[in-house]
């Protein structure tokens, strides 16, 4: 036999699926315009199904929902708890896709930059290896050089021509 509170609980899973699908993919599943992030997004329906189906499953047990009556206390229950959770995962959503992010590094980024010589630098037209600090994270790229630079040694970026490779000054 059916009972309320089965049916609260699929209602639960349901949402914790939807969450999911939400979560793996993206907008796949979004409701409503595919750019709007409002009241009608997919974290907001998980969100309210979840409480509404787990909040209205531990009423039905308690209450022990065995009538029509009993049943829509659970109900109303159910739809008391799953208001607020809605409205902060849209609010929660809408956080994280306002949230500011750093700029992504460039190779711009790199001339100006101290490093170390990892690999020797031959002098001319031949490469070595330096590492550097891209975005607080430690690069390792190609170094071409006007000198012959060692293996240890602290270079500066003057050019960097491609996105793996840079040109170097030895310094002092």
């Amino acid at each position: 036999m059916l009972t309320a509170t089965v049916v609260f609980l699929v209602i639960g899973g349901v949402a914790v699926v939807l969450l999911a699908l939400a979560l793996l993919g993206g907008e796949l599943l979004h409701f409503g315009h595919p750019d709007a992030s409002g009241p009608l997004s997919t974290e907001v329906a998980a969100g309210f199904l979840g409480a509404f189906g787990f909040v209205g499953a531990a009423a039905s047990e308690l209450l022990d929902a065995r009538t029509a009556a009993v049943i829509s206390i659970a109900v109303a229950i159910g739809a008391l708890a799953a208001f607020p959770a809605a409205w902060l995962a849209w609010r929660l959503a809408r956080a994280v896709r306002n949230m500011r992010t750093d700029a992504t590094p460039q190779r711009a980024n790199l001339v100006g930059s101290l490093g170390t010589v990892v690999t020797s630098v031959p002098a001319g037209s031949g490469y070595g290896e330096v590492t550097l600090r891209l975005g607080g994270q430690p690069v390792k790229v190609y170094a071409r050089a006007d000198r012959a630079i060692p293996t240890g040694a602290q270079v500066f970026v003057i050019e960097a021509p491609s996105d793996t490779s840079v040109v170097v000054e030895q310094t002092p």
